[in-house]
């Protein structure tokens, strides 16, 4: 018959929480349940409450499909079932049954139960305003708090009363029902992490998504979406990037001082456990009486240790300078490692995404990708991995050395402080990341305005653009204040838990001290190891802090290495085998956007040595013919042959070696004209670079600036013309060298004159090459083999300019036009000539004048 005689067991109470060196049972089994039901009924009752009042039913279709939800579930309603299976077999079992064991089941009963009715709600509503995604605060706490308590029966390892020792029956499944909760709660919190069940990315945003209303806001400069996701999805993605630039290859060097510097880091840990046992026994020694030659020694070791160790947790210690001396090599490498390869990939993507980006915006990008991948790895190795091991090792010391009470403080303090300090940063993660837009947005309107400067200047807009301006720091401004009000609250938050843990521990290691189980140097050592501790886990949140901030704001910097390449080598490319220099268009069909084709069908051939000229109105696909050549873009139909290879299949490098472009719009780089003209054969003499210029008709009007070749053509040349800065490209070109000529409209921004200059020139590079020419002006391209008329993507009209003439079609038409439009401009000279010469003429005296 099973009765219940007492609340707690025979010669016990539950005021007495300790009993024969482990946690009273009638103690642990009343206080956990109490904590565990107060949290489920009080916070989830007001929860529960919060989310029918202000929330809305979740559609199904953004509820995900998840097994790891439905294991979630399951688990939870596992432990329900152990819990009142272990009520109903104890009451079975005879014999006594104590009030608390009767409690403990009830009340852990109701409380899972809420607790998976809260995991239920969560999962149908939602708050539809709310930027976080995960689980609530409450379900968080409760997982935690309940894997905790399972911790807690650690400390009770060499207590008869409770089941370690599996002497009988009745302790076998007592363990058993215990591992189950403990495997159980410890998943239920881990998985809660992640939350499976629940959407990826806040609802509010996969509505608008749904409804395409925010279809084009919250663009990166990649032209995606960024939502408020964790900053550790795709972390092993992210990692597998940044592997490369951790270990440095192939340098034997680097990798010994990598090996070393960890092997610093290994002495650091070591002396962080013997610094304050030297201290302890300064104090026995100083306090025993001890002699004068042992203290002197005891207090030399210490020193040397405290030497060695630094300042509080190491920071400026003589190993840690060291280390950090040694590391300054690696951090070298890493850092030009990444913007090397970076930088390349930039160069390496199609000329749509760079006609298509912020350059402000990428530069911002790659500067604090750059930085965030050296301070992570710092963090990661010198920071995260020692702190860690710090807080292991105390454990276990404080366990050892002291007992199981001071050990399980500081895991309380350690679990307490690791979980909010992630909830917490995991919530304003979108607020840092807000901030990091915002600064985008304002330095590239910044940059965009200076680029556009001259045109700021014709339209008196230069308070617009500084209002401007100042709009979008605000903005940053407001972002920032969000990100660090909030990371002030996570300080507080963090330095509540740390005082709390050091006054219990310091008043439990004084109480042990009057009581005379420990001397007055464990105080010490305690005092001393305590702070040791809480000054690098201190630290630790600002670590995590530093270490999400850099995935923050590596984020943009790991899209840009995503940029796929559009225009891609083949795997076995060969080189292109250059013999005659014969190019041929057949049936090529080509468009920028899907729907609007800007070539359609379009077949010609330009024979070995032969110029053949494209006309057309604007628009009509001139220059992208040009742009397919030089293989900027791929065909979307046909195939572009140049000696009877296709240039799809050969390396575009070996390509591009053979063609010489002169380009419609000129761009120079901020530098001097002898190393803008020597761009086009980096290894030229300087004798080579003035003959190209002579050749462009340029030489004359370099030697008549100040400085010569040595003269700085501003950014972009703006400092010069754009005649003289259409001269220094062909100069360029004259200087590459190459076997096809390319010409874009090449003297469109050059006077008459010296249009005819350059057109000498221009026949006497092109003589016996290639060539093919994009023309406004008919009359350059009189003597050119072909002439294509190109018109809406197609080839109108091909022939020679007698030829097409004597059709009286397209060409006749645009040639009678110029012509036209060439005489009024005559015209119109000759009069103004015979005005003006007519003013300068004297007053006539003659008689008929007089007469008149």
């Amino acid at each position: 018959m099973v009765f219940m005689q007492s609340y707690c067991e025979a010669n016990s109470s539950i005021s007495h929480t300790w009993v024969d060196e482990g946690i009273s049972p009638c103690f642990y089994f009343t206080l956990v349940p109490t904590i565990l039901l107060t949290i489920a009924f009080f916070l989830g009752t007001i929860h529960c409450i919060f989310y029918q009042k202000y929330g809305t039913a979740m559609e199904p279709k953004f509820m995900p499909r998840s097994r790891l939800y439905v294991f979630q579930q399951a688990i939870s309603v596992l432990l329900l079932v152990q819990f009142l299976g272990g009520l109903v077999w104890q009451a079975a079992s005879g014999g006594e049954l104590p009030g608390y064991v009767v409690l403990y089941g009830c009340f852990s009963v109701l409380a899972w139960a809420w607790a998976i009715a809260l995991l239920t709600v969560e999962r149908r509503r939602v708050l539809v305003m709310d930027r976080t995604r995960g689980h609530s605060t409450v379900l968080l706490l409760f997982w935690a708090i309940a894997f905790s308590a399972e911790n807690l029966a650690f400390v009770s390892w060499y207590s008869p009363h409770w089941w370690w020792g599996l002497e009988n029956n009745q302790q076998q499944v007592l363990f058993a029902l215990w591992l189950m909760r403990y495997i159980g709660t410890g998943l239920l919190f881990f998985i809660g992490l992640k939350a499976p069940g629940l959407p990826r990315r806040p609802y509010m945003l996969l509505i608008n998504e749904d409804e395409r209303d925010v279809e084009n806001s919250g663009q990166s400069l990649l032209g995606r979406t960024e939502d408020s996701q964790s900053t550790w999805q795709g972390f092993r993605k992210k990692v597998r990037l940044l592997v490369p630039y951790m270990w440095p290859r192939h340098n034997i060097f680097l990798q010994l001082l990598v090996l070393f510097c960890l092997g610093l880091l290994g002495v650091e840990r070591v002396i962080n456990v013997f610094v304050p046992i030297y201290y302890k026994n300064i104090v026995n020694e100083l306090t025993d009486g001890s002699s004068w030659h042992t203290v002197a020694t005891t207090v030399c070791i210490y020193v040397l240790l405290k030497f060695l160790q630094g300042g509080g947790a190491g920071a400026s210690g003589f190993v840690s300078n060291m280390r950090s001396f040694l590391w300054i090599r690696v951090q070298q490498f890493t850092n030009r490692v990444v913007q090397v390869r970076l930088f390349a990939h930039l160069h390496s993507l199609s000329l749509r995404w760079h006609l298509g980006r912020k350059t402000g915006e990428v530069l911002r990008s790659i500067d604090r990708g750059t930085s965030s991948i050296n301070s992570l790895l710092s963090y990661i190795v010198f920071s995260i991995f020692p702190t860690i091991a710090d807080i292991v090792i105390s454990i276990i010391y404080f366990i050892t050395y002291f007992n199981a009470w001071f050990g399980l403080i500081v895991f309380i303090c350690m679990t307490l402080y690791l979980t909010l300090t992630i909830i917490i940063t995991e919530w304003r993660t979108k607020y840092r990341r807000d901030m990091n837009q915002q600064d985008n947005l304002a330095k590239s309107k910044a940059v965009d305005s200076l680029l556009n400067f001259e045109t700021v200047k014709y339209y008196n807009a230069e308070n617009y653009e500084v209002s401007r301006f100042e709009d979008a720091i605000l903005k940053y401004q407001a972002s920032e204040w969000k990100t660090q009000a909030s990371l002030a609250l996570l300080n507080q938050t963090q330095n509540l838990i740390i005082g709390s843990g050091l006054l219990a521990g310091s008043l439990l290691c004084a109480y042990f001290v009057t009581e005379g189980k420990f001397q007055v140097g464990d105080f010490v050592l305690f005092g001393t190891y305590i702070i040791q501790l809480y000054t690098p886990l201190n630290w630790f949140g600002t670590y995590y802090r530093m270490i999400q901030n850099s995935f923050i704001d590596m984020e943009s910097m790991f899209k840009l290495f995503e940029e796929e390449e559009e225009v891609k080598d083949e795997v076995n490319a060969g080189s292109l085998l250059y013999k005659q220099g014969k190019v041929e268009f057949e049936n090529v069909y080509f468009s920028y956007t899907n729907g609007k084709e800007i070539l359609k069908d379009v077949s010609f051939t330009v024979l070995p040595g032969q110029t053949v000229a494209l006309v057309g109105p604007s628009g009509s696909g001139k220059s992208t013919i040009i742009r397919l050549i030089f293989r900027f873009y791929d065909v979307q139909g046909g195939c572009i042959r140049i000696d009877g290879q296709d240039i799809s299949k050969v390396k575009q490098t070996s390509l591009r070696a053979h063609i010489g472009v002169v380009p419609q719009d000129t761009v120079l780089f901020n530098d001097t004209i002898r190393d803008n003209i020597r761009y086009g054969r980096i290894s030229a003499s300087d004798l080579e670079v003035e003959e190209a210029a002579i050749a462009a008709d340029i030489h004359d009007k370099i030697m008549a600036f100040p400085d010569g070749y040595d003269t700085q053509v501003g950014e972009r040349g703006l400092k010069l013309s754009g005649g003289e800065k259409q001269r220094v490209a062909i100069a360029r070109t004259i200087l590459k060298a190459p076997q096809i000529i390319l010409l874009d409209e090449a003297t469109s921004a050059l006077d008459t004159q010296t249009e005819r200059n350059i057109q000498a020139s221009l026949a006497k590079v092109c003589a016996n090459r290639t060539t093919v020419v994009v023309a406004h002006r008919l009359s350059t391209i009189i003597g050119a083999d072909q002439i294509l008329v190109v018109r809406d993507g197609q080839i109108a009209e091909r022939g020679q300019h007698e030829e097409l003439l004597l059709k009286g079609g397209l060409y006749a038409d645009m040639w009678l036009k110029q012509q036209q439009s060439q005489d009024l401009d005559s015209s119109s000279d000759t009069e103004a000539k015979d005005r003006k010469s007519e003013k300068l003429q004297p007053p006539s005296t003659s008689s008929g004048h007089h007469g008149h």
